[in-house]
C-alpha cells in the first residue's frame, strides 16, 4: 500500500503542535508533576491522531508508549505494562474462540438461527441481539466476555450471511449492525451490578463515599442495581437502536424471506461436526466458569484462555489460526498500549484535579446546578478513558463526595455517577473492552461509529435523567 507522505507528515506536525500547545501554553496545575503533564500532552495528542488517523492505530500508540518512556520518563515496564494486562488477554481470547465459531461452522449455525427468528428485518436482529447480551448480563460479570466472545461472532456471521464485509458491502447491514449493538452492550452494562467487572467497584466506591458523609446505612446491592437499572435501561434499549438505524440506516432494511432461507440452510448443514460439538462444550464450560466466578475466585480472563488452549490441543484450532489472526494482534498493540497509557495519566493526577477544579469553579451553585454540570463533564471526559476502571476510579469518589458535602441526595448521585460511566463508553471505539473488538471487525468507519457513539449519548443522557431520575425517585432512592 503506497504512503501519503505528505498526509503523514501534515498529520504528525499537528499532533506535535497539539502536544507543544497542552504542555507549554495550557497552566499546569500545581499537584501535576512536569512528566505529569508531559504524559498529558502525549495522551490528548494521542487521541487527536486517532480522530486525524495520520497512522494506523497501533502505530500510533506504539509510537505513544514509546514516548511517554523518552519524553515523560515513565518506567519501561510501566509503560509496557498494558501488554500484560489480564483484559488485554481477554481480548486476545475472545478473538481466538471467535476464529473456532467462525472456522467450524457453528458461528454461522447460530446466526442462521437468529435469522429464522428475527430475520424479518434489520432492525429486529439488532434488538434481538442486545437483548440477548442484556440477559447474560445478569450472569456474567464482564462485558468483553460475553459481548466479545459470543456477541461478536453472531453480529459478525449475520453480516456475512447478507453479503455484507468489511469494506465496500459493510454498508449493505454490518456497519450498521456492529454500532447498534455496541451501544445495546453499553446500556446492559449499565442495569445490572453483573454488567461489567468494575460495577462492584462502584459500589464499593459508592458506600465509601456515603459512609464518609454520614450516610452509614446506604448500601448497594445486585438487587438494588437491578431496581435502578431495569427501567431506564428497557427504554435505552428500545430507543437508542432505532436511532441509530436513522443515523446508519443499513441498505438492507426489510429481509422477508430471511426465515425460509434461514431454515433451508440449517437443514443443508444437518447435524453438528465434531468440531462443533467440541467447541460447543468447551464454550459452554467457558459460560458456567464465567457465571460462577464468585465460588471459584478466578479472573473472567483464566476460563477464555482455558478454553483458547483446550481448542488449540483438541485440534479445533491450529497454531496457524492464532498467528493469522492480525485483527487480534493490531488491537493486542493498540489497546494494550492505550490502557496503560489511560492508567498512567490518571496515576499522575491530573484527572483527579481536573475533577476537584469542576467542582471548585462552582462551589457557590446550589447542589442540583453542580450535579448537572458535574454529571455532564463526568459522562463527555470518557472521551480520555479506555477504560470504565480508569473513570471511576479517577473522576468517581472526588465528584461524589463533592456532591455530597453540597446536600445531594445520596442514592441519586451514587447510581447516577455509576450508571453514567458505563453509558459513557459507547462514546468512542476505546471506552471499554469490547468497544475495540467491535471496531476491529473494520465494519465501521471511525467518524461513523463516534457519529454514532455521540448520537446515542444523548439519547442515553436524556432517558436516564428524565425517566430514571423518576423512577428512582418513585421507588425512593432520592
Amino acid at each position: 500500500m503506497q504512503i501519503d507522505w505528505s498526509r503523514r507528515i501534515r498529520g504528525l506536525l499537528i499532533l506535535l503542535a497539539v502536544y507543544l500547545a497542552v504542555v507549554y501554553l495550557i497552566p499546569k496545575p500545581a499537584a501535576v508533576s512536569v512528566d505529569g503533564w508531559r504524559l498529558t500532552g502525549i495522551f490528548i495528542a494521542t487521541i487527536a491522531g486517532s480522530i486525524l488517523q495520520s497512522l494506523p492505530g497501533g502505530a500510533l500508540v506504539l509510537m505513544a508508549v514509546t514516548l511517554s518512556i523518552v519524553v515523560a520518563n515513565v518506567k519501561p515496564a510501566k509503560a509496557l505494562a498494558g501488554y500484560g494486562d489480564s483484559t488485554v488477554w481477554l481480548v486476545q481470547a475472545a478473538f481466538f474462540i471467535s476464529r473456532a465459531l467462525i472456522n467450524t461452522g457453528l458461528a454461522r449455525r447460530i446466526a442462521l438461527f437468529f435469522v429464522r427468528l428475527f430475520g424479518k428485518s434489520s432492525l429486529g436482529v439488532s434488538y434481538a441481539l442486545s437483548i440477548s447480551d442484556m440477559l447474560l448480563a445478569t450472569i456474567i460479570p464482564s462485558n468483553g466476555a460475553r459481548s466479545g466472545g459470543i456477541i461478536l461472532p453472531i453480529v459478525r456471521s449475520i453480516s456475512e450471511l447478507y453479503g455484507s464485509s468489511p469494506g465496500a458491502t459493510s454498508g449493505l447491514l454490518g456497519c450498521f449492525l456492529f454500532t447498534a449493538v455496541y451501544q445495546g452492550v453499553c446500556i446492559g452494562s449499565a442495569m445490572f451490578y453483573t454488567g461489567q467487572a468494575s460495577n462492584a467497584l462502584a459500589a464499593q466506591l459508592a458506600e465509601g463515599a456515603a459512609k464518609t458523609a454520614g450516610f452509614t446505612e446506604f448500601h448497594v446491592t445486585p438487587l438494588t442495581w437491578m431496581l435502578a437499572g431495569i427501567v431506564p435501561g428497557l427504554v435505552s434499549m428500545l430507543i437508542v437502536p432505532w436511532v441509530v438505524s436513522k443515523v446508519n440506516p443499513p441498505e438492507i432494511k426489510n429481509t422477508p424471506e430471511a426465515a425460509e432461507f434461514a431454515r433451508k440452510q440449517l437443514a443443508d448443514m444437518g447435524r453438528l461436526s465434531r468440531n462443533e460439538w467440541i467447541l460447543l462444550t468447551v464454550f459452554i464450560g467457558v459460560c458456567v466458569l464465567w457465571m460462577t466466578t464468585a465460588w471459584h475466585g478466578m479472573d473472567v480472563v483464566v476460563p477464555a484462555l482455558m478454553g483458547a488452549v483446550a481448542l488449540l490441543l483438541l485440534g479445533v484450532l491450529k497454531w496457524d489460526d492464532i498467528i493469522k489472526e492480525e485483527s487480534a494482534w493490531d488491537i493486542f498493540i493498540w489497546y494494550g498500549g492505550l490502557l496503560q497509557l489511560a492508567k498512567n495519566l490518571n496515576d499522575t493526577g491530573v484527572t483527579t484535579e481536573f475533577a476537584k477544579g469542576i467542582a471548585a469553579s462552582m462551589t457557590n451553585a446550589s447542589w442540583v446546578a453542580l450535579f448537572v454540570v458535574a454529571l455532564l463533564v463526568y459522562f463527555y471526559a470518557h472521551y480520555a478513558f479506555a477504560s470504565i476502571t480508569a473513570h471511576l476510579l479517577s473522576m468517581y469518589p472526588a465528584f461524589v463526595a463533592v456532591l455530597l458535602v453540597k446536600g445531594a441526595p445520596v442514592g441519586l448521585v451514587c447510581y447516577a455517577f455509576a450508571c453514567f460511566a458505563n453509558l459513557s463508553a459507547g462514546l468512542t471505539n476505546y471506552g471499554t473492552t469490547p468497544s475495540p473488538m467491535f471496531f476491529s471487525q473494520g465494519y465501521v468507519p471511525f467518524k461513523m461509529w463516534w457519529r454514532v457513539g455521540f448520537v446515542a449519548s444523548l439519547v442515553n443522557v436524556t432517558v436516564w435523567s428524565v425517566i430514571g431520575f423518576s423512577w428512582w425517585k418513585l421507588i425512593g432512592y432520592w
